[in-house]
């Protein structure tokens, strides 16, 4: 059994629980090769992300967890932490686990909650990042992924774009690079969202996700968050109401950055 019955959880009450967020981030992605270090408004994604990281409430501290020199000489450059990990890995969680072993060894005691942002997310906003960590309330809750709206049909129906089916509480129906639910009857009402790339775990039920072999789903889809649903585990997704991009290709590094031009979080840490 991997996943905790809501009996089996550790109930971490209103103690203080030990946050830290992580960013997966490679230079070798086969979209969009070296697009951790595209820059955007004159910085590179990866400082973006990490800068956001930083700011969210509740996270104690912020690294990035990278196979990749040039990334982590970056991001110790502006201040921040940065992890080296496995060039093996093929999935942003399995190199975040491998990134908070480090850290506990690296610190010397266990952290309870990880927050993943991954690299590619530059527009996450401080708020959003901090939201995941409220659901953690609920002792049931073991993982919790950030999901956005579809506001084109375009973007719908993208497969670079991750969409996923809920149930009534939210819970994670499937993930899919298809457009689910089908519009085949016509779209109106029909839930479009969008998965995100920011993901919160439990210490524990980040470590016993890497102990599983991928799934054929995930691999099929190429998302990782089906190795959890195929496993019988839950995950709760949170919406936000915000304007997220999970950078892909070049045209949408452009897209993020026009929408990044009337953010006020830019003003937070980018000197001008």
């Amino acid at each position: 059994r991997y996943w905790c019955t809501p009996g089996d959880c550790n109930d971490q009450g209103n103690t203080r629980m030990k946050v830290v967020g992580i960013i997966p981030a490679r230079m070798g992605s086969i979209r969009y090769p070296n697009k951790p270090m595209a820059r955007i408004h004159g910085m590179p994604m990866i400082g973006h992300c990490y800068h956001r990281t930083r700011l969210a409430s509740g996270i104690e501290k912020t690294y990035v967890a990278t196979c990749d020199e040039e990334i982590a000489t970056y991001v110790r450059e502006i201040g921040g932490l940065a992890v080296m990990t496995s060039t093996d890995h093929t999935r942003a969680t399995t190199r975040t686990a491998e990134a908070m072993e480090c850290i506990e060894a690296e610190i010397g005691e266990r952290v309870d909650l990880v927050v993943m942002v991954q690299g590619d997310e530059p527009l996450v906003l401080p708020a959003t990042i901090a939201e995941t960590l409220d659901s953690f309330n609920d002792p049931t809750v073991e993982i919790v992924n950030i999901m956005s709206r579809f506001r084109t049909q375009e973007s719908f129906v993208d497969k670079n774009n991750v969409k996923v089916v809920v149930k009534q509480n939210n819970d994670a129906l499937y993930f899919s690079r298809e457009p689910i639910p089908s519009i085949w009857r016509g779209s109106k009402g029909v839930p479009m969202y969008m998965q995100t790339g920011i993901i919160a775990f439990r210490r524990d039920t980040l470590m016993r996700f890497n102990k599983l072999e991928e799934s054929k789903l995930e691999q099929i889809e190429s998302v990782d968050m089906n190795r959890i649903l195929e496993s019988g585990g839950q995950i709760r997704m949170v919406l936000t109401e915000s304007v997220t991009i999970g950078v892909d290709t070049p045209q949408e590094l452009k897209d993020a950055e026009k929408v990044m031009n009337d953010d006020p979080t830019l003003n937070q840490y980018l000197m001008r």
